[in-house]
């Protein structure tokens, strides 16, 4: 089987890869993991996460990647709210899980390999597990065969994001033998959405955790044919030397790594030949101008960028040529897929004015929330979808977006929910009230801001915030800035003007 996948340099043969997974879904099944069952994985970028993909496609289960930045307390909603039937991380990171887990949770320790430990200076002490009932990957591989049965039809990725309170709502696929394997549709991305040949190199850094980069890897990893570099941390420099090594054709890049990379003397930018990198991907957050610019003088008009969601995937896709001759649209819908926009009575607007939009895209189906309160009422009209976001498409179908989900930060092209930092901050003893929003930041895209009002006679700190959050949000979420007001303008309803609040940062 040719492809190979590649931890920073050190090559995985998949025939290798599949022999480990088939033995994974072997020990999966004597854990009682069985078919439409659910495994968490809370793995760094690591090639034995798709191993453990692979298994879970053997034994028929979903599974859910959870983001290792969290804390216990945060996780532990996602797996038993998804009613996973075991848990598998990397030993570090498992360490971190101070609190008893339960028992019905069947517990895997892979080691955390050498290269992982050198990018986040990982301590070897840190390895030990925290329970004697946690079993280790390696012993266990030892003393199973493979599975003897073929995969079952890929359930696939059950991913985890925040509504609007804040709290981890499952985005989970109906299950339909009627519409083609999954696998099968990633399969067809990697040629469809990221032009991938076979013995093309394609090359990833950003966190696997996330649903854009982990459904690219999967998708070449289902193509069979492509080479993977998975790389554990982004480096500026480190991935121009790599591109040169390894002669990698495609990667995915968000806008914070393209500002990084802009940093760079020139005198570095041009120690490297990256003349092999033909086709790089962006989601998650719009690209400055400038920086958009930059990128494409350097490298050339290699850049694509893509509207995307977890719910629904990859929706739109527009190219750099594109790009300049429709500045600000994020391109048309995929093959395949439709796009309408619909005014708050559900009426179809014509082009050029704004409204929700509402995307079909049939690729994937159906999905469900779990874990969710109230009312969904708009989020389907006939056979599209909406998630919120707000703007218009022209006459040559080329969609722009002018709004997008209410109050939602995007920073590093982490989507951040104010209203989960919020529940946590007001539990502060120096806090009466709180509001948390985003403002403008050059190269992370937006910075958390917290406004607070403080009890009488109190004050507070940016410091003693972040040792308030310690251990209950992970760092990423935790403010930036802090902003005290002797009171937080209000709505008669309650509800924060939360734009007033902004107005001195725009």
């Amino acid at each position: 089987m040719s492809g190979h996948f590649y931890l920073s340099g050190a090559q995985t043969k998949r025939d290798d890869m599949m022999d480990r997974a088939k033995k994974l879904a072997h020990i999966f099944r004597s854990k009682g993991v069985a078919t439409g069952d659910v495994v968490a994985i809370l793995l760094r970028n690591d090639t034995t996460l798709y191993e453990v993909v692979e298994a879970c496609r053997y034994v028929g289960a979903y599974y859910v990647t959870l983001n290792w930045h969290n804390t216990q307390a945060e996780l532990m909603p996602i797996i038993v709210d998804s009613g996973a039937k075991m848990l598998i991380g990397h030993s570090d990171l498992l360490a971190r899980f101070v609190e008893p887990l339960p028992e019905s949770l069947a517990t895997i320790v892979i080691n955390t390999p050498d290269i992982i430990k050198e990018r986040y200076s990982v301590q070897d002490n840190a390895d030990t597990p925290m329970s004697s009932s946690w079993e280790d990957l390696q012993q266990l591989l030892a003393d199973k065969d493979a599975i003897d049965t073929p995969p079952q039809r890929f359930r696939g990725m059950f991913l985890y994001t925040s509504g609007s309170t804040g709290k981890p709502k499952g985005i989970k696929r109906e299950y339909n033998e009627q519409r083609p394997d999954p696998y099968t549709v990633f399969a067809g991305l990697a040629k469809a959405l990221m032009q991938l040949d076979n013995g093309d190199r394609f090359y990833i850094s950003a966190p696997l955790y996330h649903s854009a980069p982990h459904a690219l890897t999967l998708s070449c990893l289902a193509a069979e044919n492509i080479e993977v570099f998975i790389e554990p941390k982004f480096d500026p420099e480190r991935f121009l030397a790599d591109v040169q090594k390894h002669q990698i054709t495609h990667t995915y890049i968000v806008p914070t790594m393209m500002i990084r990379l802009l940093k760079l003397p020139q005198s570095v930018r041009d120690k490297y030949d990256i003349s092999s990198l033909r086709y790089a991907l962006s989601t998650g957050s719009s690209w400055p101008v400038d920086v958009k610019q930059g990128m494409i003088e350097w490298f050339g008009p290699i850049f694509y960028e893509s509207y995307g969601a977890s719910e629904l995937g990859f929706m739109t896709l527009i190219s750099s040529t594109e790009a300049a001759q429709k500045p600000g649209s994020v391109g048309k819908a995929i093959s395949g897929g439709t796009i309408i926009i619909l005014d708050d009575d559900m009426q179809p607007l014509p082009t050029g004015e704004s409204g929700s939009i509402y995307v079909h895209l049939p690729m994937f189906g159906p999905f469900e929330y779990t874990n969710t309160e109230g009312t969904i009422e708009g989020l389907h009209y006939q056979n599209h979808t909406t998630l919120g976001d707000v703007g218009y498409l022209d006459d040559d179908g080329y969609l722009f977006i002018n709004d997008r989900k209410k109050d939602m930060i995007i920073s590093g092209g982490a989507n951040i929910f104010p209203a989960e930092i919020e529940a946590v901050l007001i539990e502060m003893p120096q806090i009466v009230d709180c509001a948390i929003f985003g403002v403008p930041h050059p190269e992370f895209g937006e910075k958390i801001v917290a406004a607070v009002q403080c009890a009488e006679g109190e004050t507070v700190s940016i410091e003693d915030v972040a040792i308030f959050l310690e251990g209950k949000l992970a760092r990423f979420k935790w403010p930036k800035k802090l902003d005290i007001h002797p009171a937080l303008p209000r709505e008669d309803s309650g509800k924060i003007f939360k734009q007033r609040l902004k107005a001195a940062y725009v």
